[in-house]
């Protein structure tokens, strides 16, 4: 992963792709600061998780932007969005997502909201970077109460 975002960069380098040239650039920033804290090198999981959560870093600006009418910047924030979407795992259908939550409710069979954080511990291996778990969340909260 991380070598396919080097790559990426060479790329738009070559094709002066100013736009994802930048964008590249930041996240490669992000992990570079991540490695310098690990002391180490990063594996895929982990850069998939930092790629994601600059997705969600963006994803909240363009709700921002909405609310202060500056559509040119969520049109270029969406577009940023669009480039590191590319670099995540493919995401679970609605189906597949119900399934798995349905699957682990069995499994933890949780009596009341207090349930929540073991409920929550046995699903975000199955579908971390797969599914966003805000949704996740609201979905296993709403069938606890």
């Amino acid at each position: 992963m991380r070598e396919r975002i080097l790559t990426d960069i060479k790329n738009a380098m070559k094709s002066q792709d100013k736009f994802r040239l930048t964008v590249l650039r930041m996240l490669k920033g992000a992990m570079q600061l991540e490695e310098i804290n690990k002391k180490r090198e990063l594996n895929d999981d982990e850069v998939i998780a930092i790629v994601s959560k600059q997705i969600k870093t963006r994803k909240e600006s363009v709700a921002e932007f909405g609310k202060g009418g500056r559509d040119d910047l969520v049109d270029q924030t969406n577009r940023e969005i669009e480039i590191l979407n590319e670099y995540m795992p493919e995401q679970l259908s609605e189906e597949e997502v119900m399934a798995i939550i349905d699957r682990v409710m069995k499994e933890v069979n949780p009596t009341s909201v207090k349930d929540m954080g073991k409920v929550m511990a046995a699903i975000t291996p199955l579908v971390k970077g797969k599914a966003d778990m805000g949704s996740i969340n609201k979905i296993i909260r709403e069938r606890l109460s």
